[in-house]
């Protein structure tokens, strides 16, 4: 490399698995395709179950426990366990240097996009170090300019709906008026790509000896779906048979991709779910609405993709394509949320709905309607992996990455199989770019670590990022607990707790049975044969791993009832 790369990293928000045309997907994404075919293709990549402890681990280089979402602050502030304790203050703490606090003395840094790391200027993107700023702070929003009925009636569900979605964004280091200074065609992918289009474009203006890193976390395809009709209408009739055959469908294309092996990764995991009929059991009615939700889904990642296009499209004709470093992937598995189990003060947020949205068949995808797909779509994007966002299972942290650099990207259209962690990118990046991390002192205080690895000799020469017999990795949301060593995973699922808390306010969910269940997850990636009595020696020593694991990071385990 001649000069210092420039960085895109894109993050999607709930897509699934096999949501991506590259990953198995029947969802028009050729832009992500071609990522793939220039790119590489990473099977194991893991995540949080959840946006924001990813997002702190994706920005910082270490466990989210760490860095200050050691739980959800949605859920951590109704259940008070973690108040006072260093590493669940609900935002990116100071004990860690932020990926763009640490570029911006070499680059120009951006965001455009989702936040969910903070909701005060204090703890804002530009507080950060991120110097062009447009950006979503809370963890979900409306996609198109939030919708407000003028009848006065809707007036108080209205405002408990805003509790839900608020609509509270930053331009630079204010906040800014939505209803006022969003323009009125407001679309979330299309507004967050054409924004980060016209930073770059100011960059290329006033900084241009200055390369970028730009961070593009779009707020697509997590509920409500919303999407532009002419894209819903292209789906017309393409899910009528139902997410158990689209699941069929998925895991044949994987196979064909490469992505999947039922034959070395194992048989994909069954469907159970008791939180929605299964499709046979559905009137003709339930079917039409429920495919139709899926449509809406299709649509927006579709549009995602558009606009992931636009700007490769604005980086070929400035010449820095291939002198940037693209990545792609999403925060989680994919949602299978039912929102009529959520309660927001009190009352059914379903009733809240009802009251203020149109949806209505021929409405549902429209700025004045808010749906959600369930759970078996859902498992149908997660498999061959078992369950959904939030569980800690590999469908809740398994997710598709993509990665595009040619300078150092030997075999294109290649496939990893590689263990890895969002934790890795931070380190990466920060080799790229010729950076050291400034640990133990940043800007006048102390800083922790990293602890992820670096890609770069795994992306040049396929050395092996994780040494199995030496490194660990810990995941904990929710109560549910989980270490792995190389092929190796150990699980545990508390009965009830923090855990059911979540799962019966915000989906049906299930707990667990407290007890430690082990998998080799390099030959069943579907968790679905416990090894606990077979290997206890295997479990024994995840277990003592675990235990380091909350030594190191200064985990709070739930409270058990």
């Amino acid at each position: 490399m001649t000069k210092s790369p420039n960085f895109l990293i894109i993050v999607a928000d709930d897509l699934g698995w096999s949501d991506v045309g590259a990953f198995g997907s029947e969802i028009n994404t050729p832009n992500l395709d071609a990522l793939a075919k220039e790119g590489l293709r990473f099977t194991d990549f893991h995540t949080a179950s959840a946006c924001s402890p990813t997002r702190s681990m994706l920005l910082s280089g270490t466990d989210n426990h760490l860095a200050g979402l050691g739980q959800m602050a949605e859920f951590a502030s109704r259940i008070h366990q973690w108040d006072g304790y260093p590493g669940y203050e609900g935002y990116l703490n100071w004990r860690v240097a932020a990926l763009p606090e640490i570029l911006k003395e070499k680059y120009d840094t951006i965001i455009s996009g989702k936040w969910h790391l903070g909701l005060t200027k204090e703890t804002s993107p530009s507080a950060r170090g991120f110097e062009k700023v447009f950006s979503l702070l809370p963890g979900a929003g409306h996609h198109f300019k939030d919708y407000k009925p003028s009848d006065e009636n809707y007036k108080e569900s209205s405002d408990e709906l805003k509790k839900l979605l608020p609509p509270l964004y930053m331009s630079g280091s204010e906040f800014v008026d939505a209803d006022k200074e969003l323009p009125e065609d407001f679309y979330s992918s299309d507004y967050f790509a054409s924004k980060l289009i016209n930073y770059l474009d100011e960059h290329y203006r006033k900084d241009k000896d200055k390369p970028f890193f730009a961070y593009l976390p779009f707020t697509a395809p997590h509920w409500p779906l919303q999407a532009p009709r002419h894209l819903i209408e292209k789906y017309k009739g393409k899910y009528n048979k139902g997410p158990d055959a689209l699941r069929l469908s998925r895991l044949a294309k994987q196979e064909t991709l490469g992505v999947y092996n039922s034959t070395t990764d194992g048989p994909p995991a069954e469907v159970s779910t008791d939180e929605e009929k299964q499709w046979s059991d559905m009137s003709e009615e339930e079917q039409k609405t429920s495919s139709r939700t899926m449509e809406v889904y299709a649509a927006m990642v579709e549009q995602l993709d558009r606009n992931v296009g636009n700007v490769i499209q604005y980086l070929k004709e400035k010449g820095e394509y291939d002198n940037t470093f693209v990545l792609f992937m999403s925060d989680n598995g994919a949602e299978g949320a039912i929102l009529e189990n959520k309660l927001l003060n009190g009352e059914k947020v379903s009733d809240l709905i009802r009251q203020r949205y149109n949806n209505t068949f021929d409405n549902l995808g429209n700025r004045n309607s808010f749906v959600w797909y369930g759970p078996r779509w859902a498992l149908a994007a997660t498999a061959p992996s078992k369950d959904s966002k939030f569980y800690i299972s590999e469908g809740g942290i398994r997710c598709p990455l993509i990665v595009r650099f040619p300078p150092i990207i030997k075999n294109p259209g290649g496939i990893s199989h590689d263990f890895t962690t969002v934790m890795d990118i931070t380190p990466t990046v920060l080799e790229l770019a010729g950076i050291r991390h400034p640990y133990p002192r940043y800007n006048e205080r102390d800083v922790l670590p990293l602890r992820g690895k670096s890609w770069v000799n795994h992306l040049a020469n396929g050395e092996p990022v994780y040494d199995e017999e030496v490194d660990f990795t810990g995941w904990e949301l929710f109560g549910q607990r989980a270490v792995r060593r190389g092929p190796w995973k150990a699980i545990y699922v508390p009965k009830s707790n923090a855990f059911s808390v979540v799962t019966q306010k915000y989906k049906s969910g299930r707990g667990g049975d407290s007890k430690w269940r082990l998998y080799n997850v390099k030959e069943d990636c579907a968790e679905s044969k416990d090894l606990s009595e077979e290997r206890p020696d295997i479990l024994r020593d995840l277990v003592n791993y675990w235990t380091l694991y909350v030594s190191e990071t200064g985990l709070v385990p739930v409270v058990e009832d």
